[in-house]
């Protein structure tokens, strides 16, 4: 749910090259890249990003990219729908998804390498991310079919800059396991003295933190970022527990989460050695 492209003026230049001007290069290998013609033929895959609540957060460069394209592969068509429709693209649709991945992201390689333009998008955020994605971008670069990542939507890096905690260094976990392997994990973390994100659903958050508590320490500074860039956006701060304490108390807890926590502190040794010098 962060993407980086190449970033051209979002106003000139066609798909041929670089939107402010100038020849796209491929490959380094040679005049036509070392590629066959099968992979010259213009196919590309573009992963574009779309709003995590705000539609309103859609880019000019991500509708023209949409409109233009042959084909969007949607994490599910439904929803994507009501985001083309709202901005008047009609573009051609098809699943893309976890339960078809494997066997889709072939099909779809297969019709990138013949020119099919064709642009992913999840329900919200950045394909790839903790979304479908990755198994097609690794099928199309393994293939030689160029891939583009627009810049746009995702839940964690607003959640990170308003979080309150160090944002210089940090380390995205994604979900934690829901159930092999989350100790392990859990463990790991605790000694990471790096900012810790993680993607939460609203039925698992108290819980989470709970063990986060646990594993990590009950006074570790953390941030709860709830319902982002929609109309009931909210930021909780505090320690672990206290968090834990607020959200357990309600009746509901609403939304998709991001919870940010500060890293392990430094050892007493290291400290009484920083301290002396």
């Amino acid at each position: 749910m962060s993407g980086g492209g190449r970033e051209g003026s979002e106003g000139g230049g066609g798909r041929g090259g670089s939107e402010g001007g100038g020849g796209r290069v491929v490959s380094d290998g040679g005049a036509d890249g070392g590629q066959s013609e099968r992979q010259r033929s213009g196919g590309r895959l573009y992963l574009v990003p779309t709003p995590v609540g705000n539609l309103a957060d859609m880019t000019y460069r991500a509708v023209r990219i949409l409109q233009e394209v042959d084909l969007v592969a949607c994490e599910d068509t439904r929803t994507s729908g009501v985001l083309l429709s709202h901005y008047g693209i009609a573009s051609r649709k098809t699943s893309f998804h976890i339960h078809n991945e494997h066997k889709k992201a072939e099909h779809l390689v297969e019709q990138m390498l013949d020119g099919l333009q064709v642009a992913l998008v999840t329900d919200a955020g950045t394909p790839g991310i903790s979304d479908p994605g990755f198994l097609l971008v690794r099928a199309a670069v393994e293939a030689g079919v160029p891939v583009e990542c627009l810049p746009g939507a995702t839940a964690f890096v607003p959640a990170l800059a308003a979080s309150g905690l160090p944002c210089d260094r940090f380390v995205f976990e994604g979900f934690l396991p829901p159930k092999k392997g989350r100790r392990t994990r859990l463990d790991e973390l605790a000694t990471q003295s790096r900012t810790l994100v993680l993607y939460e659903s609203p039925h698992r958050v108290v819980r989470t933190l709970r063990d986060l508590a646990e594993a990590l320490g009950p006074d570790r500074r953390a941030c709860v970022a709830r319902e982002l860039s929609k109309q009931f956006e909210e930021y909780l701060r505090g320690t672990l527990q206290e968090l834990h304490d607020q959200l357990a108390a309600r009746t509901k807890v609403k939304g998709e989460i991001v919870l940010v926590v500060e890293g392990a502190g430094k050892p007493a040794r290291e400290s009484k050695s920083e301290t002396s010098r």
